[in-house]
């Protein structure tokens, strides 16, 4: 069969492409001849696998998107109008829609350079600032490596607030001994296209506190107990504000095939990962972001990123060579809805135009990161 990556003809390597497996293109199409293809079992069985495999005691609850899974999450922790959460100036804009769904405000902290994931250090500094406003902690994972729970853990400890964890990125990573997913209160998984596990678009939340689990299916589903509806004693009273944010049982063919598949597809851009990191080795004028794992933490290598001072004409040296790149995510300050550019986030300032993200998705070859490496190698 044809590597997508170049199958347009022009061998041009690009920066995403979905990866499905054919057993999981199977087992959608054998659903789509169930009389179940909404939410049906097969949704719970999907949760249960995924308790088994990811979240252990920590409850699954599949949705229809990782934006909802943390809007889902936003509400369990009672996030209310008015209130402040504080989450990383560097992530997909989506991580925050949820908060302002809430009506609640994002106070902005800066991302650690070596990771760009939150630096725990300008949190403990914003909580001694403005401390008692402050609701939550968003974590999150950026490009599949987790942050620094050993510090955020006790700073949320401290104040009393859940840490709510955006692993959109980090299906299958681990962080000393502990699988993401059952760390924080709250954590929040994408199977949207091009993410290690697809399901065409879906998402699933985990919860610590097993007595949100029948809130948190109401609230996905109308705020509607569906369970008490097909077993005939529903009453015609809806007591909160739901949302259509339930899985399908087509989405759920595909996960629970996906999850069958994990190890497999994380070992694979493990390697894709390490092809880079030795083929950047030594190279002057670029910087690979988590170069350097440690060895109790397990990344799940969903992005490989770059520093460069010159990262247009790298991009743009890269593409006369047919590779894409790009920066992927922006910091997210600078969208107005978010109230605007902060000034107290120096290591976001310095790598703001300065990241950018190389082709690794599971069509990539190793022998493909070697020819991306040799054009880098060659200069821009």
């Amino acid at each position: 069969m044809d590597n997508p990556s170049t199958s347009s003809g022009q061998d041009k390597i690009v920066l995403f492409h979905p990866y499905l497996s054919e057993s999981a293109k199977n087992r959608a199409r054998l659903q789509m001849d169930n009389r179940w293809i909404g939410e049906g079992p097969l949704v719970e069985e999907f949760e249960k696998k995924f308790e088994n495999r990811i979240s252990g005691k920590h409850r699954a609850i599949a949705v229809n998107s990782g934006t909802s899974a943390l809007h889902l999450a936003y509400i369990l922790a009672g996030i209310k109008e008015g209130e402040e959460v504080i989450g990383s100036v560097f992530t997909c804009s989506a991580s925050y829609s949820g908060i302002l769904y809430q009506g609640a405000k994002m106070v902005f902290a800066d991302i650690e350079k070596d990771t760009m994931n939150i630096d725990p250090n300008h949190v403990e500094e914003l909580f001694k600032q403005q401390g008692e406003r402050i609701k939550a902690i968003i974590a999150v994972d950026y490009a599949g490596m987790p942050c620094n729970y050993d510090r955020l853990l006790p700073i949320a400890k401290k104040w009393n607030v859940p840490i709510i964890e955006d692993a959109a990125q980090a299906i299958g990573a681990t962080y000393k001994g502990k699988r993401v997913g059952e760390i924080c209160q709250y954590t929040a998984f994408s199977f949207q296209a091009v993410k290690t596990i697809t399901t065409g678009d879906g998402g699933m939340l985990t919860i610590e506190d097993p007595m949100q689990e029948e809130q948190a299916k109401r609230i996905r589903w109308f705020g509607i107990d569906r369970k008490a509806k097909f077993e005939d004693r529903w009453k015609q009273d809806i007591w909160e504000v739901g949302f259509k944010y339930q899985m399908t049982s087509i989405e759920a063919a595909m996960g629970i095939e996906g999850l069958n598949e994990l190890d497999d597809l994380i070992e694979g851009a493990k390697k894709r990962f390490e092809a880079y990191k030795k083929g950047l080795e030594g190279i002057p004028g670029i910087r690979l972001i988590n170069k350097d794992v440690p060895d109790n933490i397990e990344s799940s290598y969903w992005l490989c990123t770059v520093e460069t001072e010159s990262r247009e004409a790298l991009k743009k040296k890269l593409l006369e060579n047919n590779i894409e790149s790009n920066p992927v995510h922006y910091r997210a300050d600078r969208y107005k809805v978010y109230g605007g550019r902060v000034y107290n986030c120096p290591n976001m300032d310095a790598l703001e135009h300065k990241y950018l993200v190389l082709p690794m998705h599971h069509y990539v070859t190793e022998e493909q990161v070697a020819e991306i490496c040799s054009v880098i190698k060659s200069g821009w």
